[in-house]
This record gives structure tokens, C-alpha cells and sequence, in this order.
């Protein structure tokens, strides 16, 4: 499933996937960054797939940071990308999060696109 057809919050900083928050791509990027960064992100992905597949391999390390790096790229890990002081909860549940309010108000089709 898409990204898009997740749940998201109103400030458009968060998604929800698997029950937790998972940070945005910083909107501000421009679309060659943005492009960039994910072509880099897809292509860290599969190489992390075919180390997982493959117990011999010893590149894990190197994959997994070239996942982070792209996802750092573009703005879903490191630094937050919003203007304000408000802290990172990626990785908490919607419910336990200042969203909370936002969460409950969804209607359970919705809240079920976030599972």
C-alpha cells in the first residue's frame, strides 16, 4: 500500500504504518532531490533485501546505511524538517502521541488503513 493511502496526520507530518507514526517526506524538497532520494531509498531497499536473503553476505551494515542515509536525504530520519520546536514522534502509536485526539476522531476504516 502506498503511502498516500495511509493514514495522515493534519500537519502533514506523519503517516501511520503498522499502528506507529512514521515520519513524512520533508515537503519542501525539490522534485530532482526528491526523486533522487527515493531512486537511492528503493535501490538501498533491494540490496538489504538480498543480503537478508543471503546469510553468507556480509554487506548488512552497509545496506542498512544506505537506507538510512536515503532516508535521512529525504527528511524521514535525522533533523525535522517543520519550522517549529515540536519534538519527533515517529515510531510512537497515533493513540499515545499529541495526535491522540486526531486518531480517535478516525473512523475504524481509516484507522485500519494505518494496521
Amino acid at each position: 500500500m502506498a503511502q498516500k493511502d495511509r493514514p495522515q496526520t493534519p500537519d502533514g507530518r506523519y503517516f501511520v504504518a503498522r499502528g506507529q507514526l512514521r515520519r513524512c517526506t520533508d515537503p519542501s524538497l525539490n522534485p530532482t532531490t526528491r526523486r533522487a532520494g527515493i531512486k537511492a531509498l528503493m535501490q538501498a531497499r533491494r540490496a538489504a533485501l538480498q543480503v537478508d536473503s543471503d546469510p553468507a553476505a556480509s554487506a548488512s551494515a552497509g545496506a542498512i546505511a544506505a537506507v538510512d542515509a536515503a532516508k535521512r536525504m529525504l527528511g524521514e530520519r535525522g533533523p525535522v524538517w517543520w519550522p517549529d520546536d515540536a519534538p519527533d514522534q515517529s515510531g510512537m502509536e497515533p493513540a499515545s502521541s499529541s495526535y491522540a485526539g486526531w486518531w480517535a476522531a478516525l473512523d475504524g476504516a481509516t484507522r485500519a488503513l494505518g494496521g
